[in-house]
């Protein structure tokens, strides 16, 4: 323990160890503060007793675990001889405290009223205190009490740690990983203790301490009373000297960035100060329990920290060869469970059905396929879902801006290529009509467009696309033809539509120009020489779609196919009479692959945390890029590997794995994750038999809020029995119930004392 006595700027030529011995009398239900002459050197023992017995300042005691929460002050100690040769005497600093019960009811009861206090309001500064050679200021206000009084409340103690963390520009992946770690009780207790002593400056491994210091100095900045939100500027210095990525204003990954800040803080502070090489050995037949110490022993070789006490845990770790079946077991390290979600393994996919033939309106399904699958997974389930008969074959396309962009036709390629937001048809095709050309329908209407007083008529695309394979195109009249079998199941009144057809073609199939055409305004001036048609109109126009100039298909004329063209693309034209008599609304409903839904609870999209962690240790067969070299075998194999959980660390971080990259495209998965707050049990996720209880308590979160494209995260914290959410530099209360959301990216459990 040290203490400061004077407030210069060399506070260090100030500080002292003292060595004391605290504990609670039952007698007298207070707190007993024992120093002993002979457990000190004489000048540091002369010094702590002239503090005690000074009556010019009250003495400040400050507890940083929360336990006692009260600041308790002394009076009237006697001042002892100088003399060295006294016989050695006790002094008791008896400090009046309140039963534990009640200390922990009245602070939970206060805690929520402190947190939704603004963090610049934290008392006036009367005292001033120094811990352990920090820097950081410890203010309070109090007010001496008579001689019949000796507890003090200070309003503000509850909220020590309730601080936030200002952006210093795209860095709230750092501030919420930084507030899981400075609110881990262990290493709070470690980083207001002497923790310079365990600093490796000599380690290459690390930043000769800086990162340590830089890290204690923030998190005592956080803890002390009376303070604004921080900016962390030195912090984010230091470990962009250890990992240089994070050293931009760039958003990054805050597991990844957890995952180098504990790296940092471990190679800073490792005690192990020279490394031997250890030797690794054959284990087969060995015992699991002798083989798993022998691992842990050479882990511990070489890496022995405040982290590793903490972070670090084992697994073991066996892989089976596919083809002699050898046995190769490995007890490794681990410092987080990084766990895929169930769903992560399968791809939920909305795609639109629609009929060639005009037999069916457009259909939605909803499928499930292997997220690393092809298209011919996709096609394969789509045909089991809309009821595919044998004659007919799928053609998937993806539609952008009411027109067909791109067709998928290769069976084998990835779905990866396929992303949520896209919007994909499937037509249903007969068999065999590959043969004949492929006509897109693209359907447009005039809309007036008003600009500048003028008032202009153009035309405008909608709806989803028609496709079909037309066998008998001739005519102007074979497109008109297939194109209103088409729009039969869409007719507000088929009857009515239908006999307006059959009236409008004569007995020889070809349209009647007296009953075909209407007095509109609308259309645009036609592209017939004799212009005979300028003021008279039919219910659509169609037009062949050019590279530079759009024709138009007159009925009674020939169809010219140009030579090897892989898709007609025709335009057709809407009247507005048609416009009516059509429930366009059907065309113009076209959902997306997926849609992110809400990051709050979802009853369908519920998974269990013990669900993700079954299929984290379930054995899967490694794949073709990971093939094992199999000792017996003499070369690399296909194998299965299976992972048990050997050793837990105290405090467990577990990473829910939402995001997925590949070579062409990000995703997350908004998946919500029931994760129990309280008694987590690993007990039975053990390969063990008969081992002690192995349960947790979550204590923080990390939240990712948006999607791979750009987000926010934020963190939720357990502090004094209640849950705050740490926003950057706003801090405020939670309810539990809230902190259960699909943002949850990032746990931190504790260990559960054993009873």
């Amino acid at each position: 323990m040290g203490f400061v006595t004077s407030t210069t700027e060399d506070f260090s030529q100030n500080v002292f160890p003292l060595q004391i011995k605290l504990f609670v009398s039952s007698e007298t239900n207070s707190l007993v503060v024992k120093i002993h002459e002979q457990d000190n050197a004489i000048d540091s023992y002369k010094r702590a007793c002239s503090i005690f017995n000074s009556d010019s300042k009250p003495l400040h005691i400050w507890d940083f675990s929360g336990k006692l929460n009260k600041i308790v002050m002394n009076e009237g100690l006697s001042y002892p001889n100088d003399s060295p040769r006294q016989p050695s005497r006790e002094y008791f600093l008896q400090l009046q405290v309140h039963g534990f019960t009640d200390t922990y009811k009245d602070r939970d009861n206060r805690g929520e009223e402190m947190a939704e206090t603004d963090s610049n309001d934290r008392g006036s500064c009367d005292g001033l205190v120094r811990m352990n050679g920090s820097t950081d200021e410890l203010n309070f206000s109090l007010t001496r009490p008579n001689s019949s009084q000796h507890i003090c409340s200070y309003r503000g103690a509850g909220s020590l740690g309730l601080i936030g963390l200002q952006n210093l520009g795209n860095t709230c992946f750092m501030n919420s990983a930084i507030q899981c770690l400075v609110h881990t009780p262990e290493l709070v207790y470690y980083f207001l203790g002497d923790y310079c002593k365990e600093i490796n400056s000599d380690n290459p491994l690390g930043v000769k301490g800086d990162l340590a210091i830089a890290f204690g100095e923030l998190l005592r900045t956080l803890w002390a009373p009376g303070m604004s939100p921080v900016a962390p500027r030195m912090f984010k210095q230091k470990i962009a000297n250890f990992a240089p990525q994070f050293s931009g204003y760039n958003q990054h990954d805050s597991q990844e960035f957890l995952s180098f800040l504990l790296d940092g803080l471990h190679e800073d502070l490792n005690r192990v100060k020279c490394k031997l090489a250890t030797k690794a050995e054959d284990t087969a037949g060995c015992p699991d329990e002798e083989v798993a110490r022998d691992y842990w022993k050479n882990h511990l070789a070489q890496n022995d920290s405040i982290i590793v006490d903490l972070f670090h845990g084992q697994y073991r770790s066996a892989v089976v060869c596919s083809i002699c079946k050898r046995v190769s077991v490995a007890f490794d390290p681990f410092v987080y469970l990084s766990l895929p979600l169930p769903s992560t393994t399968m791809r939920t996919m909305t795609l639109t059905v629609l009929s060639t033939d005009g037999t069916s309106p457009p259909s939605t399904f909803t499928i499930t396929v292997p997220k690393n699958g092809r298209l011919k997974d996709l096609i394969d389930a789509l045909g089991v879902a809309c009821f595919l008969n044998d004659d007919e074959t799928l053609l998937v396309a993806e539609i952008y801006k009411t027109r067909i962009f791109r067709i998928l036709e290769d069976l084998n390629d990835s779905l990866s290529l396929i992303r949520n937001e896209d919007c994909l048809v499937a037509y249903r095709l007969p068999k065999g009509s590959g043969v004949f050309p492929l006509v897109e329908f693209i359907h447009q209407r005039i809309e007036k467009q008003f600009n500048f007083g003028a008032t202009r008529s153009d035309p405008t695309t909608f709806g989803i696309p028609f496709l079909a394979r037309l066998s008998d195109l001739h005519c102007g009249f074979d497109l008109h033809k297939h194109y209103m079998r088409l729009l039969n199941p869409f007719s507000i009144s088929i009857a009515h539509v239908s006999n307006d057809f059959v009236d409008n073609a004569n007995e020889d199939g070809e349209i009647d120009d007296a009953t075909s055409h209407t007095n509109w305004s609308g259309w645009p001036e036609s592209d017939s020489e004799s212009g005979d048609d300028e003021d008279l109109d039919i219910d659509f126009r169609f037009y062949f779609q050019g590279e530079l100039v759009d024709k138009l298909i007159e009925m009674n004329e020939p169809v010219l196919i140009p030579q090897f063209s892989e898709m007609l693309k025709v335009r057709v034209l809407w009247s507005d009479k048609m416009i009516k008599k059509y429930d366009i609304s059907q065309l113009s409903s076209l959902p997306m692959v997926f849609k992110t839904q809400s990051f709050f609870w979802s009853p369908q999209d519920s998974v269990s945390l013990y669900k993700c962690l079954e299929e984290y240790l379930k054995e899967e067969p490694l794949g073709l890029e990971d093939m094992w070299y199999c000792p017996d075998c003499k070369k690399h194999q296909q194998a299965n590997k299976k992972i048990d959980l050997w050793k837990l660390p105290e405090i467990i971080v577990i990473h829910l794995k939402r995001f997925s990259y590949t070579e062409f495209s990000t995703s997350k998965l908004e998946s919500y994750v029931d994760f129990p707050i309280d008694d987590m049990d690993f007990s039975s996720y053990f390969i063990q038999k008969n081992i002690r209880p192995n349960r947790y308590n979550l204590y923080a979160i990390i939240n990712h809020y948006g999607s791979t494209f750009g987000g926010h995260y934020t963190a939720f914290v357990r502090h004094n029995g209640k849950w705050y959410e740490f926003d950057d530099d706003k801090v405020h209360y939670v309810t539990e119930e809230s902190i259960k959301t699909s943002a949850a990216y990032v746990l931190f459990y504790r260990r559960v004392p054993d009873a």
